[in-house]
């Protein structure tokens, strides 16, 4: 299965074959209407441009002596993805969306929707911030919620492929940028939420009013999952919108509930997690996942999988041979007995949660973090006060730290955590050298905490994407 080099839409030059329609969007670095000659060099016929745009008697010139037709729209972005959509003749219509957003979780739960579904027998296709997939086929993803253009040609394709449901993250973000206009979402998850983003958003008011827009984009008979443990999504989600929601489900750690879990056992084997809903009662067992927010994430997809019929005995089959998800809580067997954790916690929230989840299981615990450069600055010292806390050795380190100076961004970490800590902390650059002196550190029964990169391959310094590996460290280890 090969997805297409030409899209009929295409914001980006190298998309554009003959007959293209390019549509010229200003982005957060680049403006499209730089790149209009080049899309018109590779045949594009239609040049579309926002309402205000300023273009030069030159391009006007290139536009008419290629034969293009330029349509002026009131935002580019919207018309990408209408147009985008149009051109594949809507496939998203033609399968069910499941749409999960939230803060930490959506990745995750992802995965285990698709597997339950899966093994249900059922066709799907996935799209996450780890990788995308239809049926068996996987692809590299770039960004959590894919653009437009890229966007539908991947739900077409999937469709004539046999999909029938589609699990998809859903990033604050591609709603801000009207990346899913057009799509209407059979299933909508909220799994959270916490700080994250205010490198884009104003304030955590409006990062989180742009999550809970996913709803509105819920078919009429569509269900919606919230979490009933956070409070704040329960609150918000009803007032805007309540009255549109048909009969939303309410999962919860605590009895209080449409559907809840008691989680009986987690260790460093995994976890024993009792679920209970309206429909059945489940014992489930997963040795590749742990902690409460591995049993929240389950309850989620349970309760997912519910929705379209999966039974009671392929639910607990498939939850026992869930692999876990790349960069999420992946455990390495280090050769004197410690255990290494690569883990994509970069929030206070998800920090919190791993750290907290952990602590219990070993009684000599070393994190290593750093901090992604141009994002989020606020939550720096959040993290350094949080890791301080909670671990008993801490490295900082780089984590992309792309424009910034690695320094600066580990001072301001550093200003988080409380004097009488420093003792714990440990500064080393080189992100590999951090690994192997973790290593030196520990002894059996540590658990060396890798936060940040997950799955990332590659270390993002000034503009250049440099290869490394966790993983492969952990494996020469």
């Amino acid at each position: 299965m090969i997805l297409a080099k030409y899209y009929p839409v295409t914001s980006h030059t190298d998309q554009v074959g003959i007959g293209s329609t390019f549509v010229a969007v200003k982005g957060m670095k680049e403006d499209g209407l730089h790149y209009i000659a080049k899309a018109l060099e590779a045949g594009a016929t239609t040049i579309v441009v926002e309402e205000g745009a300023s273009l030069s008697q030159q391009l006007h010139d290139m536009i008419h002596k290629a034969g293009a037709v330029m349509r002026i729209v009131p935002s580019a972005r919207l018309a990408l993805a209408e147009l985008s959509a149009q051109a594949y003749n809507y496939p998203a219509q033609k399968m069910k969306i499941i749409g999960i957003t939230g803060t930490k979780g959506k990745t995750t739960t992802s995965f285990l929707i698709e597997h339950l579904l899966r093994s249900a027998g059922y066709k799907t296709a996935l799209l996450s911030t780890v990788k995308n997939k239809i049926l068996d086929t996987s692809f590299e993803a770039s960004l959590t919620t894919a653009q437009p253009d890229y966007l539908h040609m991947f739900l077409d394709i999937a469709y004539k492929a046999g999909v029938e449901y589609v699990v998809m993250e859903v990033a604050a973000q591609a709603m801000t940028l009207h990346r899913l206009a057009t799509i209407q979402f059979d299933t909508v998850l909220f799994t959270n939420f916490s700080l994250e983003h205010s490198e884009f958003y104003t304030s955590q008011d409006a990062y989180f009013k742009a999550k809970c827009s996913l709803f509105g984009q819920l078919a009429p008979q569509g269900l919606a999952l919230l979490n009933a443990d956070d409070k704040k999504v329960i609150q918000a989600v009803s007032a805007e919108y309540g009255n549109s929601l048909k009969q939303p489900v309410f999962f919860s750690l605590h009895k209080n509930s449409d559907m809840y879990g008691v989680l009986k056992k987690s260790d460093l084997t995994g976890l024993v997690l009792d679920i209970q809903t309206k429909k059945s009662c489940y014992s489930m067992q997963s040795s590749n996942l742990l902690g409460d927010f591995s049993a929240s994430n389950i309850l989620a997809a349970v309760g997912v999988a519910e929705r379209y019929g999966v039974d009671r005995q392929t639910i607990e089959d498939s939850l026992a041979t869930f692999v876990g998800v790349p960069g999420r809580l992946q455990r390495f067997v280090l050769p004197n007995g410690a255990i290494g954790v690569i883990d994509n916690a970069h929030t206070p929230s998800s920090f919190e949660a791993i750290l907290s989840a952990v602590r219990p299981l070993s009684n000599h615990i070393i994190a290593i973090f750093g901090a992604g450069g141009d994002r989020d600055p606020i939550k720096r010292p959040l993290m350094g006060a949080l890791a301080a806390h909670w671990a008993d050795v801490v490295f900082l380190t780089t984590d992309n730290p792309r424009s910034e100076d690695p320094v600066d961004i580990i001072d301001q970490i550093k200003k988080g955590i409380d004097s009488s800590l420093m003792h714990k902390v440990h500064v080393e650059l080189d992100r590999e050298k951090a690994v192997k002196q973790s290593y030196a550190f520990s002894r059996p029964g540590t658990l060396i905490l890798l936060l940040g990169k997950g799955p990332v391959e590659y270390q993002h310094i000034k503009e250049v994407k440099i290869p490394f590996s966790e993983a492969a460290i952990l494996r020469e280890l």
